[in-house]
């Protein structure tokens, strides 16, 4: 089997996924998942599309990751790995996408208004 790439974002956060066939080995940055990610929470949303596929420990993960903060990270590489799991048998779409695994979250932050101090929060006003 030869080397299957995905893409998946989130916010900011922009993870390139490369699957290979393997024992189950998590690499991020080249570091191991469990070190890039402190918290179980992050973990377990990173790891979330191999546990319901039950493929944890069939292919070797290696994913780039760029901007964002580790939540967005850590839902940009779940879209990214759920993308991979589709283009190796595609018979796990209908299970992915009921757990909104394939959604791509649009949510973006609403950049700064001039004349304003943040998006939407408006300077007190004073009557007199």
């Amino acid at each position: 089997m030869e080397q299957i790439n995905a893409i998946g974002r989130r916010k900011a956060a922009v993870a390139r996924v490369f699957l290979t066939e393997g024992k189950g080995n998590i690499t991020v940055n080249d570091r191991d998942y469990k070190d890039y990610f402190g918290t179980e929470i992050l973990q377990y949303i990173v790891t979330q599309p191999l546990l319901l596929t039950n493929m944890a420990d069939r292919y070797d993960i290696k994913i780039n990751l760029e901007g964002g903060g580790f939540k967005g990270q850590a839902e940009a590489i779940r879209l990214g790995i759920s993308r991979a799991l589709i283009q190796i048998d595609p018979e796990n779409k209908p299970r992915l996408k009921a757990n909104g695994f394939l959604k791509r979250d649009p949510r973006e932050v609403e950049r700064k208004k001039p004349g304003r101090p943040k998006a939407r929060k408006r300077f007190q006003f004073s009557k007199r």
